[in-house]
């Protein structure tokens, strides 16, 4: 029998996410600097917009809460991936473009 996750089971997967996150950015290699050098470049050229910005446009959109983000250059542009736990527990992946804020595709995990 499948039960639907409590809101506490949700918070809970969300804060263990988050906090797997903080552990990985404490022991950040060489990878996560090129990618934020990258993401630097990228603002100073008008090919992305500040994470902030594309994230108050995109949020009631993503269906559900963000547990993490990732930049990336996929296909010729640069995108947000946003990490998103939904109402009942399922981890999806949405991409935005990072210049247009256009959610581009999305999917569970």
């Amino acid at each position: 029998m499948t039960t639907i996750p409590t809101r506490r089971s949700i918070l809970l997967a969300a804060t263990c996410a988050v906090a797997t996150m903080a552990a990985g950015l404490a022991h950040a290699d060489g990878d996560d600097d090129r990618d934020h050098d990258r993401a630097r470049r990228a603002l100073a050229e008008g090919r992305a917009r500040p994470l902030a910005e594309v994230l108050e446009r995109v949020r009631n959109r993503l269906g559900g809460e963000v547990v993490g983000v990732e930049f990336e250059r996929e296909d010729g542009r640069y995108v947000y991936e946003f990490k998103v736990v939904t109402p009942t527990g399922l981890l999806r992946e949405v991409y935005v473009d990072a210049e247009t804020a256009e959610i581009l595709t999305s999917g569970d995990e």
